[in-house]
């Protein structure tokens, strides 16, 4: 049907009246004017002269060929053989996806490698004839990226249901390649450990090679001090696995779980006839007490992820950047009590960390191979929010002397917080290296000039504390005067000499002494002589000859150190144009 309208009708109204009459006749309807050209159309089944709406696109599901793969990744995360993750409960550690799912849930981010060596178990790759026990997904090492605390990541995990987490040549190479990405990124680098060294029936192509296993600890010293490296044992790490821990910045070992060595208990008693378990060859008790190579004992799983939690909150992602501030807290303990936990007579013990308790933030303290020289104490807190390392003797240690385990131990710490930017707090109270032939031994010389050129190299602010006494080269171990602080405070109990009362007077007055016969008269000189040497090294004195920057009342340290760090944030120093120095 043709109606015919006049030329003054709008082109809606047209439509309009084409869509009405097309309704009402059933009838297709062409409108057009006076002229005969056409304004609008409709069909009989009320469309226009419109496109119509495209019909909707069937919904497509996943094909066969993307089925296909999404099986055979569900057939590598399975892991390896049943029978070795039905033992995992019974080792009291978790499935390393589980583990992953632990530390990351959510915020993991991808992984990388996933089919590595998958041709070698698959059924549908070259292998068709491999038993359950030959089976490597992933070729036992996972790698991947994720979100941790809010910090992004790098990782690696190693699987123990594949070969007890051995280590072979397309593992190595993720292994190296998530290392070498983190040179690139700048990004922190977990390292979840449980592997018992290389896989020796496979160690063509990996071992020796230039991009072999070797080539993990050449680039460990890569990225050392370049971003933190944080290792976790979770099971036996022997031979070059064994080194990944060590030259982490920080090893969490996880008790009656892991150990690390640099040979198994059967290989030790093969070479030296020795029989010993592994729990006693490298279990954390040893690497906590003896090597001093544990910072931190897990007591599981879960323990572990959060001391880790608490540890990367005072560490930047790399070297160029500052550590993260959080908001300040009042200490755990009123500050107004610190010159009462310090007693006047310097040969008597207290605990450190009752001055610890009244400067730093609430809450704020990790102290880090606590049972390893423990005459010295090694720990991170806050002051106001501010990340600092705290270096502090400890009195109620064999008197706060300075062991070569203690030395080593503080020269570690000192060179770690340096290399992050962590600013450095210590707190002196000792009578200084300890003397005699058995620490002569042990390297005391040796130990105590790496403490000593660790705290001269640090280019960090330092602030120093003399809490009591600083005998003999303690106070230059302990950032005094002559170690560039930005400042050295005394509290009134404070004394700085060669050496302490008792042992000055018997260097010096030892056979006038001896000449006495009478005992009240020699106890009453060697109390006269005693008084005034320690008038001599009093605090007031080293303040007097400006030996010292301020003595600060005990309850005022708080703040007084608060504003220092605070003012001295951006401080800049310049060490001597060389390539490195040669003590450590």
């Amino acid at each position: 049907m043709r109606v015919k309208i006049t030329s003054d009708t709008t082109e809606a109204q047209a439509r309009a009246i084409a869509e009405a009459m097309a309704s009402k006749y059933r009838e297709d309807v062409t409108v057009v004017d006076d002229g005969g050209a056409e304004l609008a159309s409709a069909s009989a089944d009320g469309g226009t002269d419109e496109p119509a709406d495209p019909e909707p696109e069937p919904e497509l599901g996943p094909t066969a060929r993307e089925e296909a793969l999404l099986a055979e990744v569900d057939d590598i995360r399975a892991g390896g053989p049943e029978k070795y993750k039905d033992q995992l409960p019974d080792q009291g550690k978790l499935f390393v996806r589980d583990r992953i799912d632990l530390w990351f849930g959510d915020d993991f981010l991808f992984e990388d490698g996933q089919f590595a060596a998958f041709d070698d178990w698959h059924p549908d790759g070259a292998n068709t004839d491999a038993d359950d026990d030959d089976r490597l997904p992933a070729d036992g090492l996972i790698t991947g990226a994720a979100e941790f605390e809010g910090r992004d990541v790098h990782f690696m995990a190693n699987d123990y249901t594949v070969k007890r987490g051995s280590m072979a040549a397309k593992g190595v190479e993720k292994f190296l390649r998530m290392q070498q990405r983190a040179l690139k990124t700048g990004k922190p680098v977990l390292y979840l450990m449980d592997s018992s060294g290389g896989r020796i029936d496979q160690q063509t192509g990996f071992f020796a090679n230039r991009e072999g296993i070797g080539k993990y600890y050449y680039n460990h010293s890569m990225l050392s001090g370049r971003v933190p490296q944080i290792c976790v044992l979770y099971g036996p790490c022997i031979a070059g696995a064994a080194y990944t821990p060590v030259f982490a910045d920080f090893t969490v070992m996880v008790r009656d779980v892991s150990a690390m060595a640099i040979a198994s208990p059967r290989m030790v008693e093969m070479v030296t006839g020795e029989q010993i378990d592994l729990q006693e060859l490298g279990g954390p008790d040893v690497h906590a007490e003896h090597s001093g190579s544990a910072d931190l004992i897990a007591d599981d799983e879960e323990h572990a992820r959060k001391l880790v939690a608490r540890l990367i909150g005072y560490l930047p992602n790399n070297s160029d950047e500052s550590p993260p501030r959080t908001d300040g807290r009042p200490p755990a303990a009123s500050p107004e009590g610190i010159d009462a936990v310090v007693p006047q007579e310097p040969n008597k013990g207290y605990d450190m960390f009752d001055v610890i308790d009244r400067i730093v933030d609430a809450g704020s303290t990790l102290e880090l191979r606590s049972e390893y020289g423990p005459e010295i104490i090694t720990a991170f807190a806050r002051i106001d929010g501010r990340p600092i390392g705290i270096v502090a003797n400890q009195p109620a240690h064999r008197a706060g002397a300075i062991f070569p385990d203690a030395a080593e131990k503080a020269a570690e710490f000192v060179w770690t917080c340096d290399a992050y930017d962590i600013p450095l707090l210590y707190l002196c109270d000792t009578p200084g290296f300890m003397a005699g032939s058995q620490v002569e031994k042990d390297g005391i010389l040796e130990q105590g000039k790496k403490m000593i050129y660790a705290t001269s190299s640090a280019t960090v602010p330092k602030q120093s504390v003399v809490v009591r006494k600083a005998y003999g080269a303690g106070i230059y171990a302990m950032s005094g005067p002559a170690y560039d602080p930005e400042s050295v405070i005394g509290l009134p109990s404070g004394e700085i000499a060669i050496m302490g009362p008792e042992a000055a007077i018997n260097a010096v007055y030892a056979r006038k002494l001896a000449e006495i016969d009478d005992e009240d008269e020699r106890e009453r000189m060697e109390r006269d002589l005693r008084e005034e040497y320690r008038e001599d090294i009093d605090v007031h004195r080293m303040a007097s000859e400006v030996v010292i920057d301020e003595i600060v009342p005990p309850s005022d340290l708080r703040e007084e150190l608060e504003a220092r760090f605070a003012f001295y944030e951006t401080v800049e120093k310049d060490l001597p144009d060389k390539k490195h120095g040669t003590v450590l």
